[in-house]
């Protein structure tokens, strides 16, 4: 017997999930507004995007979606930056469809945490945008992770396998459409929106859609990181992103990249670069979440 429609839960990561819809059935809409593409993304992608990166180079970087925006070559190592979180990426394939990475498992990436040494979700919801917060060095644990971020979308698919290397689902992480630099400091940046979708990898065809994190985004608002407005947006781009791929299983789902597997040249876990500007990034700290 299927999981019904509207269950709720808490995932492995410790957020709260609803069983909002299925793969090839009608969508029961997440949101309830109904404002297109565009003007969802106009109510997130403000000025102050730059601020949060807090690095001179994204003042010259291109929209994805834009025919100046760099292009990146198989194989080339890339910093996939979220504001104060920067991860490290390994290029498989870049094109006008979009970019595709693999980050390997135990590959380096730069996090922001409580300053008191708690783990974010350790900290209460009502808390968690107001405590002080410090950046630090970790690694990406468990199987490796495929991403595939469609151009000028508002998202990026995480293809998740299980230890064995079965596939374990698709991450649908809601973020701002990416903007590029190209050479030697190669990066993406976006900012993450906390709302995000799990497809389930069983009953292929027919696979259960998660909305994750509902609750942090409600608290998102109340700490002040969002308005309420930007969050019905985020919640229109779920639903965007149903239309878009999720319901009939278009690209990039329709690829095969569930079952890729890297050869063991591009699974060497990659290392953060010797740069003035990730040396910078470590010594990042801030008063609350919303601060530095």
């Amino acid at each position: 017997m299927r999981t019904p429609v509207g269950t709720t839960g808490i995932s492995a990561s410790g957020g709260t999930v609803e069983l909002v819809g299925r793969r090839g059935a009608e969508w029961a809409r997440v949101a309830t507004g109904g404002a297109g593409l565009a003007e969802a993304i106009a109510l997130l992608d403000t000025a102050e995007q730059g601020a949060a990166h807090a690095d001179p180079v994204y003042d010259g970087a291109v929209a994805s979606g834009l025919p100046s925006a760099p292009r990146f070559a198989a194989g080339q190592e890339i910093l996939w930056r979220y504001g104060r979180v920067i991860e490290t990426a390994r290029v498989v394939r870049d094109d006008d469809r979009g970019l595709v990475a693999w980050t390997p498992s135990a590959s380096a990436r730069l996090d922001a945490v409580p300053a008191d040494g708690r783990r974010p979700r350790e900290v209460p919801l009502a808390q968690r945008s107001l405590v002080p917060w410090r950046a630090v060095e970790s690694t990406w644990r468990g199987p490796g992770i495929l991403r595939v971020a469609p151009t000028g979308k508002p998202w990026s698919v995480w293809f998740f396998r299980r230890d064995d290397g079965r596939p374990d689902g698709a991450y649908v992480n809601l973020e701002l459409p990416h903007r590029r630099v190209g050479g030697a400091q190669a990066a993406v940046f976006t900012r993450d929106l906390v709302l995000d979708l799990w497809i389930d990898a069983a009953h292929p065809g027919e696979e259960d859609v998660w909305l994750k994190d509902a609750d942090e985004l409600a608290a998102a608002v109340e700490q002040g990181r969002f308005t309420a407005e930007q969050a019905e947006a985020v919640r229109m781009l779920a639903d965007h992103a149903a239309s878009d791929f999720i319901v009939d299983g278009t690209w990039p789902l329709d690829e095969g990249w569930a079952d890729w597997a890297p050869d063991a040249a591009a699974d060497v876990p990659l290392r953060l670069p010797a740069t003035a500007a990730i040396e910078a990034a470590r010594r990042r700290s801030g008063r609350t979440s919303i601060d530095g």
